[in-house]
């Protein structure tokens, strides 16, 4: 057992303040232990019916997860690349709780690499696929563009850089008005507080993200995973965006 790991235990009101009121990396840094008993992992859900749709596109090479936290997208990259799977993480907590996971794994572990998505510590060309689950709300808008490039330089002609995004609640429901005033929290408490912590789910809107990828030099489809349902309005409940390097 991991000597910080609490099992079947999720994270305190105080623990989540303290990390609410630190900056991006120290504040995953503190919750890293009990991360995995959060809301906030992707659901086992969203990564099956992610490995299965990027199974009609492979099989790829070496791929990376990128913000890949304590790997759980890591799985979905051993299903469908043949070479090197890497997980990158600016957040040393984070990573070693993901090769604490791995640790015992029948399968060869992943390459972990702490790296910081504006500057990834890869060279021209690596990766076949770059993949990544629920992390972009940390970036803000302006930050898209060069982070796309990032992405961009890494792939390999012809790579693919695949991630899902879930269909926005319909204004007026719960769930709007919830992640509306998580938002605005978020701004005021940003504003009058310090380190920041960019966290906002708003923020990334399907039509925005698809033009910056391809001003980035994607050609960009969007693929239905029908097995999460559909809306009432019948639009899907969660697509996966793969954007191919031109």
């Amino acid at each position: 057992m991991s000597p910080n790991r609490l099992l079947d235990q999720r994270p305190t009101l105080p623990e989540l303040a303290r990390q609410a009121l630190s900056s991006v990396q120290h504040g995953y840094d503190l919750l890293a232990p009990k991360f995995d008993h959060t809301a906030y992992r992707t659901p086992e859900k969203v990564l099956d019916a992610t490995a299965r749709a990027l199974g009609g596109h492979g099989p790829f090479a070496d791929g990376l997860d990128l913000c890949c936290g304590t790997g759980a997208g890591l799985r979905v990259l051993e299903e469908v690349c043949t070479g090197r799977a890497v997980g990158a993480d600016f957040s040393t907590g984070m990573l070693a709780e993901a090769r604490f996971a791995y640790a015992t794994a029948p399968h060869p572990a992943p390459h972990w690499v702490r790296g910081d998505a504006h500057a990834l510590p890869f060279r021209d060309g690596t990766f076949d696929l770059v993949a990544s689950f629920g992390a972009f709300g940390h970036f803000l808008p302006a930050e898209r563009p060069h982070l796309f490039g990032q992405v961009h330089r890494v792939l390999r002609a012809g790579g693919t850089f695949a991630f899902p995004m879930a269909a926005p609640p319909r204004p007026g429901t719960a769930a709007y008005w919830s992640l509306l005033g998580f938002d605005a929290a978020m701004r005021v408490r940003n504003t009058v507080w310090r380190p920041p912590f960019v966290m906002y789910y708003r923020t990334w809107p399907l039509g925005d993200v698809r033009r910056d990828l391809e001003a980035a030099g994607f050609d960009v489809a969007l693929e239905p995973l029908a097995e999460l349902g559909r809306r009432d309005d019948g639009a899907p409940r969660c697509r996966l965006v793969l954007a191919r390097k031109r």
